[in-house]
């Protein structure tokens, strides 16, 4: 996506928002009030985002390159050998984290991560103004230790609006984990430092909101690549992936 469409897109999402807040939630038809909320939120947000790249300190292209240094390990899926990575850092109560969940990851999985041509990693990057968000990762974090982070990944996204702690752990016994144990590790805060990195890496990166993604060439634990931002659709994933392999090849 250009720079110059990615600002009209906005445009037109904090014109919506602007419209939103000036109605009654209950007006909204079919959602809940406190989804309508959430999307108010996220609107804000962007406006915000949008208020900033117009200004004379704006920020990077949504696509430009970047390069920097990435830490091993984390929760990755596809052949560690795969030419290709992308890399999504993710807020799990984030709509539009949901939204590319429901549409182009699939196709993603389907056509380059199962096909052994790209690698994806997730990493972790909640928002400060989505309550639960934080939470959800450690809940992702929890599962994993019971060898269940893709499915409790999977279950939070897709109810990005519900991640209170009741929910949390009804989705936990949902994909067969040891429930009291998994409350547990949520009551705790042990993965904090760990969370925290994966923001810092991610601001590294030049991440501001989610969802957002790098993808490109690992090498010697150095990511050099592009960075795409939103929930684009299949289509943007493919031309980019199918470029990049290309320049892959031409090493």
């Amino acid at each position: 996506m250009s720079a110059t469409r990615y600002l009209a897109s906005l445009v037109a999402l904090a014109a919506t928002a602007a419209l939103l807040t000036g109605a009654p939630l209950a007006r909204a038809d079919g959602i809940t009030s406190e989804q309508a909320q959430d999307i108010i939120n996220e609107l804000k947000q962007i406006r915000q985002t949008l208020e900033k790249m117009q200004s004379p300190q704006a920020a990077p292209a949504p696509d430009d390159k970047v390069s920097y240094k990435f830490s091993p390990g984390g929760f990755s899926m596809g052949d560690a050998k795969a030419p290709l990575v992308i890399v999504e850092y993710t807020d799990l109560q984030c709509p539009f984290c949901q939204q590319f969940h429901n549409t182009a990851f699939a196709q993603i999985k389907a056509n380059y991560i199962d096909t052994g041509k790209v690698r994806f990693v997730s990493r972790d990057f909640p928002l400060d103004f989505h309550e639960n968000a934080r939470r959800a990762a450690t809940a992702g974090r929890c599962a994993a230790e019971q060898g269940k982070f893709w499915e409790m990944r999977h279950v939070m996204i897709v109810n990005a609006e519900a991640l209170k702690a009741d929910n949390l752990v009804t989705y936990a016994a949902n994909v067969k984990i040891d429930v009291p144990k998994f409350k547990s590790c949520l009551e705790s805060d042990k993965f904090k430092a760990q969370i925290d990195q994966d923001i810092a890496e991610g601001g590294v990166a030049g991440v501001q909101g989610t969802p957002s993604f790098v993808i490109g060439y690992l090498e010697n634990d150095k990511l050099q690549g592009i960075r795409l931002v939103g929930a684009q659709p299949y289509a943007q994933f493919d031309a980019k992936i199918q470029e990049m392999l290309e320049q892959g090849g031409k090493k």
